[in-house]
């Protein structure tokens, strides 16, 4: 049946203040970090902060939040509660996967979640300088760049790259397919091992955080299908 003209008008303005209402039934977040909530945050609880923003990610019940707000709040001065090394990978941005808002984290992403004394530099200010408490180092199923140096892929500045997962590949055996998902997953674990070592062997300010308790260090492996990242230290 055609609806008169009238009755379109209020059938579209009950729809549009319907919309509206759903909208605004869950309340904004519009807290961000502060330099008295960084201080007061413990490695622990920032891994907790991680590991429940992942679940809230992995079932798609993310917190609604008033990124203006935030952008404001955060303006003057940033406070993050960790540092994320993660892959260029679209896929992974920490702040998605967390379920982390403006200010919260610090992300340094490059393909294979690799470390070198830029990203190592880039820690040392997020936790000496900045106040981070939580480095977590994380990395992914099915990694093209992983997969990229179990097949011993050459390509320009890339080629001296993947040179730096080697160690990762000759620790895990090859198998019938070198570059199978279930090789290339092992070894992308073993990446992230990789890295955390080297955060510790390669930086004295870090290690010195990380002993003292004042900085936690932990890796991740973050399955594309489900969502879910599991850590392992």
């Amino acid at each position: 049946m055609k609806m008169p003209a009238p009755q379109k008008l209020l059938a579209l303005l009950a729809a549009v203040g319907l919309f509206a209402g759903c909208q605004t039934s869950r309340p904004l977040v519009a807290t961000a970090q502060n330099a008295a909530s960084q201080a007061a945050t413990t490695p622990a609880e920032a891994l907790a902060r991680l590991k429940a923003g992942n679940e809230r990610f992995a079932a798609n019940h993310l917190l609604t939040r008033d990124l203006a707000a935030q952008r404001v709040a955060t303006a003057g001065g940033q406070y993050p509660f960790a540092v994320v090394l993660s892959c260029l990978d679209s896929r992974t941005s920490a702040e998605l996967i967390f379920d982390q808002g403006i200010g919260d984290v610090f992300n340094a992403r490059v393909a294979g979640n690799i470390l070198n004394d830029d990203i190592l530099g880039s820690m040392e200010f997020a936790c000496k300088a900045a106040g981070a408490k939580l480095i977590a180092v994380v990395g992914h199923s099915k990694c093209g760049a992983v997969k990229g140096a179990c097949g011993s892929v050459e390509l320009g500045h890339l080629t001296g790259l993947l040179q730096r997962i080697q160690p990762a590949v000759a620790a895990v055996p090859p198998g019938a397919d070198p570059t199978s998902t279930t090789r290339v997953d092992a070894v992308a674990r073993e990446n992230v091992k990789l890295a955390m070592r080297q955060i510790r062997e390669r930086s004295p300010i870090l290690a010195e955080l990380i002993r003292g308790g004042k900085v936690g260090l932990v890796g991740g492996l973050h399955d594309l299908e489900s969502g879910r990242v599991a850590f392992f230290e």
